[in-house]
């Protein structure tokens, strides 16, 4: 089905190959060496996105969302509470450790989709940036997390400011496919059980999942990369739909 779409749309008008060579530059900034310095701060947005997938996903299910921090080295944590969620409090905790692992997965997918026609990827643009700004003041307390998100959200609002079609298009292509990709680059740490973090044990988001509902931690992390790649599959096909 995804080869008739994509045999129709090229047969229709002129190939666009846009996120192709988008998908390229980003595969390129991430598996290059030496480019470790542009691949950072890309790495704590990854990082933004996944905690603000907790938090936000806290807030869902009827839970409360305190603050989120990001560090030096690109971990990060958020910090929610779900007692007070109209879910029973096991399926709320699963709810809320799957929101952080799904979550990139899911923006990325919509920003991609919203690049298919300018209007949407301009609304998605600025939509993003009122998000990363509302972040900035309600729930990120610390150092790396103000420092780095506030110069994504001048840059991004900077690229508003051109009024130019092609560059926002192409500024959400790549968001939408790096924020995809920092599911994959996780891929260590889906397939984690448990870690040591400040001297004690803690389990992963994926075993979290599993303690609060069925299954191992192994099989959720198989799970949350078939839905990963579903939503990446049905982003492209709509992007590519005539």
């Amino acid at each position: 089905m995804l080869l008739k779409n994509l045999k129709t749309y090229i047969i229709s008008k002129p190939f666009d190959y846009t996120i192709i060579l988008v998908a390229i530059a980003v595969l390129i900034l991430w598996y290059m060496p030496y480019l470790g310095i542009i691949q950072y701060p890309f790495h704590l947005l990854g990082t933004w996105f996944h905690e603000m997938g907790h938090g936000l996903t806290a807030l869902l299910v009827g839970g409360h969302f305190q603050h989120l921090e990001i560090y030096e080295n690109g971990g990060g944590v958020a910090y929610s509470s779900v007692s007070n969620s109209y879910m029973p409090i096991s399926i709320a905790r699963a709810c809320t450790a799957a929101g952080g692992l799904l979550g990139p997965a899911i923006v990325g997918a919509i920003l991609i989709a919203s690049a298919k026609s300018h209007k949407s990827s301009m609304l998605a643009l600025r939509i993003l940036i009122g998000v990363i700004i509302i972040s900035l003041i309600i729930w990120i307390r610390s150092f790396w997390g103000i420092a780095v998100m506030s110069v994504f959200a001048a840059l991004l609002f900077i690229i508003t400011l051109f009024k130019s079609r092609r560059l926002e298009v192409i500024t959400i292509m790549f968001l939408g496919l790096q924020s995809v990709l920092s599911t994959y680059l996780q891929l260590n740490y889906l397939f984690t059980k448990q870690f040591e973090k400040d001297g004690a044990i803690q389990i992963s988001d994926t075993q979290a999942i599993a303690e609060n509902t069925v299954g191992t931690y192994w099989m959720w992390a198989v799970f949350i990369i078939i839905i990963s790649v579903y939503l990446l599959w049905k982003s492209f096909r709509f992007y590519f739909r005539k």
